[in-house]
């Protein structure tokens, strides 16, 4: 009993742990709509649309973040401003630093894949993502 316990509680703490790898990184490249943010009391805020996307650009562990508006037709408009970041590494752990004139701050990366990622803020509050899919009237 006490071995199926001990293996119950092994495969529990490795089955829950999420951990990103370097080279998961470059699946951020791209177009990102936010899905859902998760408050640190549990309550969660869906989006069902967006009228914005965040555009990351990363190469290498620095990068950018803008924020972009879909058009119909499939392009976008934006603004010039673009937030830098760079991406830091404390042990297996990822995370963005963002910093400008006014603040500084930092999210953890605590999932990527290939259609979504999830951050953490300093607050505890969790903002998942996934990628963005076009809708293009004219087709």
């Amino acid at each position: 009993m006490k071995q199926l316990l001990s293996l119950a509680m092994i495969f529990i703490f490795f089955g829950c742990s999420t951990s990103v790898a370097e080279e998961d990184l470059k699946q951020l490249n791209g177009y990102w709509e936010i899905t859902e943010v998760t408050f640190p009391d549990g309550n969660t805020k869906d989006f069902k649309v967006n009228p914005t996307v965040d555009y990351i650009e990363l190469e290498g562990l620095a990068g950018f973040r803008k924020k972009m508006q879909p058009k119909f037709d499939g392009s976008f408009t934006t603004s010039n401003d673009a937030e830098p970041f760079t991406i830091e590494r404390k042990e297996n752990i990822f995370e963005f630093h963002y910093k400008n004139d006014m603040s500084e701050w930092r999210e953890q990366i605590i999932d990527v894949s290939n259609n979504t990622f999830s951050v953490v803020n300093e607050t505890n509050v969790t903002y998942t993502y996934k990628r963005f899919e076009p809708i293009n009237a004219n087709e």
